[in-house]
């Protein structure tokens, strides 16, 4: 079968899940790619440069699969009638009701309209997470009130009804080429390997570690993730109070020297306010980072029950800042014990892509054939 790929916004986890597809996938993936370049302009204007990509393309086609960045009316009808009578899947790497918006900002309408015609459009939205279904048919309603007419809230449960979870597949198997090390830590080093940006909430992360470091307590830092972004400024303030302890400071382009900063760690720590998956946390769990993370968004659906309060061990989820303390302070003085690595890879090792592509093989071909 061959499946047309097209990602406007080729960058960070739509690149992996992309790449890994690619490569793992026992159909001929074909991408259509842009380069990352203002999100914005992606998904507004650039389906007459995906659609003229298009052209050089001479396979026929058996399957159309988007992501959640395209306008996918505006590429269909520029193409048309190619793939007017092709399946249409669209992954939903995020979405424009929910995701956070920066202080100062006010949301822009039109890209939820585009969003929104565009999941219309698509026979079958395959999402990250239960939470994120959840949380945009909430939003749909309200976005529909915005309508000077017919508010159309049929739509939102037609949208429901073709709408499933599909987590993404993981390049974990890469990471087994790395030894841990983490036995040689002169002390307990946390990790922080998520974008630096204010929907990770660093503040609320750097306020926990600051009370940890008041009342003496010892810990090395690895603050690595993507950093293209404005940074935060509690990142320069983190370099100036903890300094001689920071053992990594910055963006990691290197996969190999990434995996061993992974395995050196011990704590690995989400204060996300919102986000839709997160890869890297995961990437940190299977290399033997004890998790500490919110007890909401995707995370209660991601970690087994068991885990969530375990005898014996420091908790995975926290309910609140102080939550939050109280579990790293009892790990760091030894008042519990960090999660077995075999644990901590049973939360995530079934999405390894070796595993996962067999799910993404099976609805491709149901998609398919139900045309």
């Amino acid at each position: 079968m061959n499946i047309l790929a097209i990602e406007p916004f080729y960058s960070g986890s739509h690149k992996a899940f992309l790449k890994g597809l690619i490569e793992h996938s026992s159909h001929t993936i074909i991408p259509i790619k842009l380069n990352y370049k203002g999100w914005k302009w992606r998904m507004h204007g650039d389906s007459v440069t995906l659609a003229e990509l298009t052209r050089q393309v001479e396979e026929d086609i058996d399957l159309l699969m988007v992501s959640s960045m395209t306008n996918l009316p505006a590429f269909i009808a520029l193409t048309n009638p190619r793939f007017s009578h092709t399946p249409k899947i669209m992954y939903m790497h995020d979405n424009q009701f929910t995701r956070p918006i920066p202080e100062g900002e006010s949301r822009d309408l039109t890209f939820c309209y585009i969003n929104y015609l565009s999941m219309l459009v698509a026979d079958k939205l395959v999402f990250t997470s239960q939470f994120h279904i959840d949380d945009l048919m909430e939003a749909l309603p309200k976005f529909l009130d915005n309508y000077p007419d017919d508010k159309h809230y049929n739509t939102v449960e037609q949208i429901r009804e073709k709408s499933i979870v599909m987590q993404p597949g993981l390049d974990l198997k890469s990471f087994n080429e790395q030894p841990d090390t983490r036995l040689k830590n002169e002390n307990p080093v946390i990790v922080w390997n998520q974008r630096w940006q204010f929907d990770r909430n660093p503040a609320m992360f750097f306020r926990v570690l600051n009370r940890l470091n008041d009342i003496d307590l010892k810990f090395d830092l690895i603050l690595a993730g993507d950093t293209k972004h404005e940074k935060p400024e509690e990142f320069e303030k983190a370099w100036q109070r903890y300094g001689t302890h920071i053992t990594h400071f910055g963006y990691v382009d290197d996969k190999e020297n990434y995996s061993k900063l992974l395995h050196s760690g011990d704590i690995v720590v989400s204060t996300a306010s919102y986000e839709f998956f997160c890869t890297p946390i995961l990437e940190a769990i299977y290399c033997g980072c004890h998790p500490f993370v919110p007890n909401a968004l995707h995370y209660p659906e991601l970690i087994p029950e068991s885990l969530h309060s375990p005898l014996l061990h420091a908790p995975v989820l926290y309910n609140d800042e102080d939550a939050l303390f109280k579990h790293m302070k009892d790990l760091l003085t030894g008042k519990t014990k960090p999660l077995p690595k075999s644990s901590l890879q049973n939360i995530n090792k079934h999405l390894d892509w070796s595993r996962k592509i067999k799910d993404y093989d099976l609805i491709f071909e149901a998609m398919s054939t139900a045309n």
